[in-house]
């Protein structure tokens, strides 16, 4: 069997690693699928989406000079349909009734970022968030050790 570029083959997950899986192909071939074209949601560990001796279709997505074999899970399939974004970008409508907490101290259980934008983004607030509690914090003149200074 010849393998180019666009085949769409299938295969064996034979190893796994924290970059990957290693999938055998038919005629003794291998190649790598990396941890990146596993799923188009972020993978966090290989091992949650696959294991070794699973059946998967690939598409090949590279073959490079020594030969090796680039591989695609997630590029078989069409993408998921993103949801279209609501409003303007700005910040949400204050919502009345019910104790207001500073803007800084509000933690929301993250969703799961499905692309680059979306993980940069949640980073962001949630470094702002953090950097908006240290503020505060040196505003009141907390201090951690609950002590004065060295002695």
């Amino acid at each position: 069997m010849e393998f180019g570029v666009g085949a769409i083959v299938d295969g064996k997950v034979t190893g796994i690693t924290k970059f990957g899986a290693f999938v055998s192909l038919p005629d003794g071939k291998s190649g790598l699928v990396h941890i990146s074209e596993i799923a188009y949601s972020y993978v966090n560990e290989v091992s949650d989406h696959l294991r070794e001796g699973q059946e998967v279709k690939v598409k090949i997505i590279g073959i490079d000079q020594a030969k090796r074999i680039n591989l695609s899970i997630k590029q078989v399939e069409p993408p998921p349909q993103r949801a279209p974004r609501q409003g303007g970008g700005g910040r949400p409508p204050r919502q009345s009734g019910g104790p207001q907490r500073p803007m800084g101290f509000v933690h929301q259980a993250p969703k799961e970022p499905t692309d680059f934008e979306d993980r940069l983004k949640q980073f962001m607030q949630s470094s702002d968030s953090k950097l908006s509690e240290l503020r505060y914090i040196e505003k009141k003149g907390g201090n951690r050790r609950g002590g004065g200074g060295r002695r």
